[in-house]
């Protein structure tokens, strides 16, 4: 029953973030400050973990296509496939989930916890539209993040292959282009944008109604840590079927 009564808040929430809103020049200075700590304040840890999974998919990759008969450019396909499907939308959001997630679980269970919300409900502000509604916004740009992601791990795939000596870079490039299906990218930034509602709402749910002191924050950040990733891998299951399936 708890869980029941955690999705029914979770839904109330999500209906009063929409509710009467800030003014807009409050709101554009509180979404450009979001924008700056969880888009472009993540690209960093973004193009590093990209960059060496794409090698490291390409290295596994070569390693275990031994058969002279399999040609070389399916290494370069493989290392597309599983970056555009999966490793991109997916693994990144989960490891933004702990960098994301938790920052924004601890900034506002942060305010609970020195009554900042309860001051501004005094004032009459929509402290979830004030603070959540940003966030939400923010993450709208995750899929370029992603699109920066996909390119940079490609091109880790490429160095990694090329100057590996497990093949050429016409038959990397090769790779990249056979069997090219412009709905994959589609599929991809679809999953994208729904795991970016969830970095953005799940993590301020669980720091929003958090009670206690400055410990409960701390455990408010590993529990929205947990919940977010569980609720990504459940969502890609989902939508895995229903869009590819």
């Amino acid at each position: 029953m708890s869980y029941l009564a955690s999705i029914g808040s979770y839904a109330i929430m999500v209906k009063e973030v929409f509710k009467k809103p800030v003014k807009w020049r409050i709101m554009k200075s509180l979404i450009l400050k979001e924008i700056d700590e969880l888009m472009f304040g993540s690209l960093g840890i973004i193009i590093f973990i990209s960059f060496f999974i794409g090698a490291v998919v390409t290295i596994q990759t070569a390693l275990n296509l031994t058969n002279p008969i399999i040609p070389k450019y399916l290494i370069g396909f493989t290392t597309r496939q599983s970056l555009i499907l999966e490793f991109s939308p997916t693994f990144v959001s989960i490891i933004m989930a702990g960098k994301v997630g938790s920052y924004i679980t601890s900034s506002i269970g942060t305010m609970r916890v020195t009554e900042q919300i309860d001051a501004l409900e005094v004032m009459g502000v929509n402290a979830l539209n004030y603070l959540v509604f940003p966030k939400i916004v923010a993450m709208l740009l995750y899929p370029f993040a992603i699109a920066i992601s996909m390119y940079v791990g490609i091109l880790g795939g490429w160095i990694a292959g090329v100057f590996g000596g497990f093949l050429t870079s016409a038959e990397f490039t090769e790779g990249l282009q056979i069997d090219f299906i412009p709905y994959q990218v589609f599929y991809a930034f679809v999953k994208t944008l729904v795991f970016a509602w969830v970095l953005a709402t799940v993590p301020s749910y669980h720091g929003f109604y958090m009670k206690g002191g400055a410990l409960e924050v701390g455990k408010a950040s590993t529990t929205a840590f947990v919940w977010t990733s569980v609720v990504i891998i459940i969502m890609n299951y989902i939508l895995t079927q229903l869009l590819l399936g």
